[in-house]
């Protein structure tokens, strides 16, 4: 009995690896690309988030938010939840948007701008997954119940936020 706990003891311990979170990115207005890594396991990648601040800016006025890195586990959880393992994708139609952008849009758009919009606050980013019907991204969005789900079928994106739970 004795041999046997010891044969267990003697084995070096497996270390688990860090769960790596990654997104792929197409900015539908800049037309840049970003692929990268951004956290690994409860750690974010400083440097990486950085990247996607920029990546997100405002593409108005090329000011840089803060973007809420708790958006971009939303965006790797959902692409989860579509359950594929091929890395889609995902075409940003809007990111962060500084309070002049938003007042203007909120101004010459009929509707759909907030007034209070978490874009401002980079807790809120409108996607759209290629080879995805929106509807499909909508509900696994909607599945998550981390946040809140506007679905725009007729601009084809769905806008995603780390606000309260709620859906329109």
């Amino acid at each position: 009995m004795l041999g046997g706990a010891l044969g267990l003891a003697g084995k070096p311990a497996r270390a688990t690896a860090p769960r790596l979170r990654s997104l792929v990115l197409d900015h539908t207005h800049t037309h840049e690309r970003i692929d990268l890594v951004y956290a690994s396991g409860e750690h974010y990648v400083p440097q990486a988030l950085g990247s996607l601040n920029h990546f997100l800016r405002d593409h108005y006025s090329g000011d840089v938010g803060q973007i809420d890195p708790q958006l971009f586990d939303l965006l790797h959880d959902v692409r989860q939840v579509l359950g594929t393992g091929v890395p889609l994708t995902y075409h940003i139609i809007s990111g962060y948007r500084s309070p002049v952008t938003n007042a203007r849009l909120r101004s010459t758009r009929s509707g759909g701008v907030a007034k209070q919009s978490l874009h401002m606050a980079g807790k809120a980013i409108d996607v759209r997954l290629p080879g995805v019907p929106l509807a499909e991204l909508r509900d696994a969005a909607l599945s998550l119940k981390a946040g809140g789900v506007g679905y725009y079928p007729h601009d084809q994106f769905v806008h995603i936020d780390t606000g309260r739970v709620r859906s329109w």
